[in-house]
């Protein structure tokens, strides 16, 4: 999911090229100068040009998810970043100048935007115009790209999916002008279980139309096949016993969408059984743990009912995610946050800590929230405020910003062809 300004990214960036180097992230942490000054309502403290409204939308929703109430101000803000056709881009310095052809809406703001403000109730008008919005770019295949008009890829299609079902739209009654619907896109990115990594799915099939297993992909395609939005619940199997789990994957000509979630369900299950968490390989590099994508993980398999699965890494990221929650700011305690609700786990005693406070500490004080979410003067403790000055804002799994080639190439310098960096278990 998510934006990540640090070493790996940029290496990322420098794989692609020069062409796909844009200038904008030649500082990994751009942060605020004394002359700019960031919205007071936007939680997180460093630039948010490229996550603004992303890590705005997580922090909600990971905050309704608990229910805390969020500041007004901060829901405020979150809605007057919607430009009149309904859609979002990723940060809008000036809500108040109208959207044109140079605003660069995206479906990935636009649909996590709609997740948030459909939890938090906002008006049908708002919700309304951004589901027409997102239905009016979808690809003839059923699915979307990060841009209006970009190839589908499974990230921007699953979350698309998690926003039209929060929405209380079927994404089955979203048909495309070709008569295909969103999980006719996921289905077509499925690798084939006789391929390597079969039952994964790929970010987006690669210009001789192969499919290449790629986790944080799949994280993100069990919640979109699954119909499951950002904060998935776990899946209720009963009070006696868990229903019984794929144990190989599943192909043959009656594949379906349910098949496609429980064979990406299963690779992530083995992707995460040895070490309990998955790594991120970039040219050059050692292998380094992901915290954002083993989080989404978690969050995919809680989601499909493998919780057995997800004990594991689960308990590798409460010992070890916090130093990079601290760094990565709102949208990686936001994650973190769905990973413990995904798998019945209380936020508030994550491996020790409250991430629901600390989420709390990089944003405005709430509304309203339990006595465990802030300190009884209603205003953020010193300790935590000085770990949110200390962001890398973005925190979560690549698979929201891979977006440098593509972004890049336009001109923006965003993080998007990255999600089709080598990814191994």
């Amino acid at each position: 999911m998510f934006v990540r300004r640090s070493a790996a990214v940029l290496a990322a960036t420098a794989v692609i090229g020069t062409a796909f180097a844009p200038a904008a992230l030649a500082d990994e942490s751009p942060g605020a100068t004394p002359s700019q000054a960031f919205p007071s309502a936007l939680y997180g403290s460093t630039d948010p040009t490229y996550d603004g409204v992303w890590r705005q939308s997580l922090a909600l929703l990971a905050q309704d998810s608990v229910d805390v109430k969020p500041a007004k101000k901060s829901v405020d803000w979150l809605v007057g970043q919607q430009c009149e056709s309904g859609a979002f881009a990723a940060y809008r310095p000036d809500p108040s100048a109208k959207c044109d052809a140079r605003t660069k809406v995206d479906t990935n703001s636009t649909a996590a935007a709609l997740q948030a403000l459909e939890a938090l109730d906002a008006s049908d008008a708002v919700t309304g115009a951004a589901v027409k919005w997102l239905k009016s770019v979808q690809n003839k295949d059923g699915g979307w790209g990060y841009f209006p008009g970009t190839p589908s890829d499974t990230n921007s299609t699953s979350v698309v999916i998690g926003a039209l079902d929060a929405g209380d739209t079927d994404p089955k009654d979203v048909p495309s002008k070709d008569d295909r619907t969103p999980y006719d896109a996921l289905l077509g990115l499925s690798v084939p279980c006789d391929e390597t990594g079969g039952g994964a799915f790929a970010f987006q099939p690669d210009k001789k139309g192969g499919l290449a297993a790629n986790a944080d992909a799949t994280a993100a395609g069990v919640l979109g096949a699954l119909g499951e939005g950002l904060d998935a619940d776990p899946e209720e199997d009963g009070p006696d016993k868990a229903s019984p789990k794929a144990s190989q994957c599943a192909g043959g000509d009656s594949f379906t969408i349910e098949d496609a979630a429980a064979n990406g369900a299963l690779y992530l299950a083995d992707a995460v059984a040895k070490n309990g968490y998955l790594k991120s390989s970039l040219p050059g590099a050692e292998d380094q743990p992901d915290y954002g994508n083993t989080a989404d993980a978690v969050v995919a398999l809680g989601a499909a009912g493998r919780t057995a699965d997800a004990e594991k890494p689960l308990a590798w990221l409460e010992k070890n995610s916090g130093t990079w929650a601290a760094k990565s700011g709102p949208a990686a305690y936001a994650q973190l946050i769905f990973a413990a609700n995904a798998t019945g786990t209380d936020p508030r005693a994550f491996g020790g800590a409250d991430l629901v406070k600390q989420l709390g500490a990089t944003g405005p004080a709430a509304t309203s929230s339990d006595a465990s979410t802030a300190p009884a003067d209603g205003k953020n403790d010193k300790d935590d405020q000085d770990n949110a000055s200390d962001e890398d804002d973005g925190g979560v799994s690549l698979w929201w910003i891979i977006g440098v080639g593509l972004v890049g190439g336009i001109g923006i310098g965003f993080l998007l062809s990255g999600r089709n960096k080598k990814q191994q278990p």
